[in-house]
């Protein structure tokens, strides 16, 4: 353990590199990692069924959820990792963007368990940790990069010049396209979570008669907007079910392809433009939706035809919201020098700019 100042700042060298462990508690999944000189020791997630049941996650419900979890979670990650309390160098947690309730679980937990071992805090950006997600494991991208940050609540582009330099291209004015994913999928019929089942359908079909159906309408620069699309499959799905009430089930597999071929078009159409305008050939996807396997074909044969340098995607389990990323955030934020004070407070809207 590092010998500390009054300020909870390292003032030695540990040889082998700082030990970290990492929280995240920004929505429904509850994570925990152990990071040391930026190589992940382990990295645990505890999930919440009960969601299911409503259709979409109740912030209530998941904070709650996160008080359960994050104890025992927390002494398991340290076992596993075989790290003691007084080994780590520093905690780091999920400051925002989020549900504020689950921010609030872990921020205070990671205040508390950093006082009692006189170790720094470190407040992590979440949106930072998805794009920084890339530096888990190889391939790792080099600087400057592209990335597509595309999740649940957020779509944007961003240029990459640093571990704590993002510049942001563009972003979605409404809603986000995972968002759009999980609201077709509900009107479709589909189990919660929305998203990953409606990918799961439409890899079993082609569009067909509906490959036209369905569209982004195109916004200035490099903004998105996923707000057209959702009125335009409620209102087309109206429409044929007044005709057919077994419309959906007779063309649920055909639907999904469509309504995911019009979203990753979207996204495809404005990452290419990105490439032109900046001349960055190394092209990165983050965020839950980097999961999706209609937007992984895509950015491959994108990158093939268009000929970039390299396309990086997260492995599955960094893709989601995982204790993994904001531990390499934190290794990232430590060798700054940047820490947070005894007073770390969560913030809900916070910007990846921020």
């Amino acid at each position: 353990m590092r010998t500390l100042k009054s300020d909870a700042r390292p003032t030695t060298e540990n040889p082998d590199g700082p030990v970290i462990l990492a929280l995240e508690s920004s929505c429904d999944d509850t994570g925990a990692a152990v990071i040391r000189a930026g190589r992940l020791l382990v990295n645990r997630t505890a999930g919440q069924e009960i969601h299911a049941r409503y259709g979409g996650v109740v912030p209530e419900l998941a904070s709650r959820a996160h008080e359960q979890h994050l104890v025992p979670l927390v002494l398991a990650t340290l076992a596993e990792a075989k790290v003691a309390p007084h080994d780590l160098d520093a905690v780091a947690v999920t400051r925002g963007p989020g549900l504020l309730g689950s921010l609030l679980v872990g921020t205070s937990f990671a205040k508390a368990f950093a006082a009692g071992l006189g170790i720094p805090l470190i407040g992590v950006n979440h949106m930072r940790a998805h794009v920084l997600a890339h530096f888990i494991e190889e391939p790792r991208p080099p600087f400057p990069f592209l990335c597509l940050t595309v999740s649940g609540g957020h779509t944007q582009l961003l240029v990459v010049r640093s571990p704590t330099n993002f510049e942001v291209m563009g972003q979605t004015m409404d809603d986000a396209v995972g968002e759009a994913f999980d609201k077709a999928a509900k009107l479709l019929g589909l189990p919660y979570p929305g998203g990953p089942a409606l990918d799961k359908l439409a890899q079993t079909a082609q569009p067909g008669p509906f490959a036209t159906a369905f569209r982004v309408n195109d916004q200035p620069g490099f903004e998105f907007s996923f707000s057209g699309i959702k009125t335009q499959i409620l209102y087309f799905l109206r429409d044929q079910n007044r005709l057919n009430p077994a419309f959906v089930d007779e063309n649920r597999p055909a639907l999904c392809a469509a309504i995911q071929d019009a979203l990753v078009g979207a996204l495809i159409r404005k990452l290419r433009r990105a490439v032109r305008e900046t001349g960055i050939r190394h092209v990165a996807i983050a965020g839950g939706v980097a999961a999706n396997s209609g937007l992984r074909a895509a950015l491959h044969a994108t990158a093939a035809q268009d000929e970039w340098a390299h396309v990086y995607i997260p492995a599955f389990e960094y893709c989601t919201d995982n204790a993994a990323m904001v531990a390499m955030t934190a290794h990232f934020q430590y060798e700054a020098g940047d820490f947070a004070d005894g007073f770390l407070t969560p913030d809900p809207r916070l910007s990846i700019a921020d």
